[in-house]
């Protein structure tokens, strides 16, 4: 609104004659910066905890755990190839390249090592001849973002999560049980590829709004009176 007013008197000062752009100057207001939505611990446990049987369903669990697993954004997960090297279950840990073209090398957690065994082994029946992408969709070639998106939304609904879970998610839960657990924001920072600390530093609100609802749920003068019978 603020730019058509201002584009709006922009014209009335060329063509018409006005003295000044009143609009030139105003600052609009700075919009609220939405947090980013986590799974719970719990619910995290819920989504994942599954006995996959088809290859399709092998690939997608080994997906989502190593999304977990490692907070791997879901353009990096895609990018990995079968025969780069860049993971290496042996030694726990996978190399992804990022925004700005930044590589950093991340852990790889016990549960995601044993489902991408598990994929690894199961991959031939999908990959298409000569296929160098880890992860393959229904013909055989590198899987697409929208197809990892619709397979995460079909499981956790199978999984009776009750909320829409999309790639992102995954990361954004990463994050925050990392940070709960470790107060370690410099190494979470680390881990997730972020340029700047202040990027990290959101991640710090979602564990403040954790701690204030334990807060107010156990602190005697926090507790709201109960109403007058």
């Amino acid at each position: 609104m603020l730019s058509a007013w201002r584009g709006f008197y922009h014209w009335l000062v060329r063509h018409h004659g006005f003295a000044v752009n009143p609009a030139v100057g105003v600052r609009a207001p700075k919009a609220p910066r939405p947090l980013p939505k986590a799974l719970s611990v719990e619910a995290a446990q819920r989504l994942l905890d599954e006995k996959p049987g088809s290859p399709q369903l092998v690939r997608d669990a080994a997906m989502f755990e190593l999304m977990y697993s490692s907070g791997l954004r879901l353009g990096e997960l895609i990018g990995l190839n079968v025969d780069d090297g860049r993971l290496d279950l042996g030694q726990g840990e996978v190399t992804v390249t990022g925004k700005g073209s930044k590589t950093r090398t991340v852990p790889v957690g016990a549960k995601a090592r044993d489902a991408l065994k598990a994929w690894i082994a199961s991959r031939a029946q999908l990959a298409a001849p000569g296929e160098r992408a880890l992860f393959v969709g229904g013909r055989g070639r590198r899987i697409s973002p929208t197809a990892v998106n619709s397979r995460l939304g079909a499981w956790a609904r199978r999984r009776g999560l009750g909320q829409h879970v999309h790639p992102h998610m995954l990361r954004h839960s990463f994050a925050t049980h990392m940070l709960q657990s470790s107060q370690d924001l410099r190494a979470v920072q680390e881990l997730l590829g972020h340029a700047s600390i202040a990027t990290t530093q959101v991640y710090t609100h979602l564990d403040f709004q954790a701690l204030a609802k334990v807060y107010d749920a156990a602190h005697p003068r926090a507790r709201k009176k109960p109403a007058p019978k």
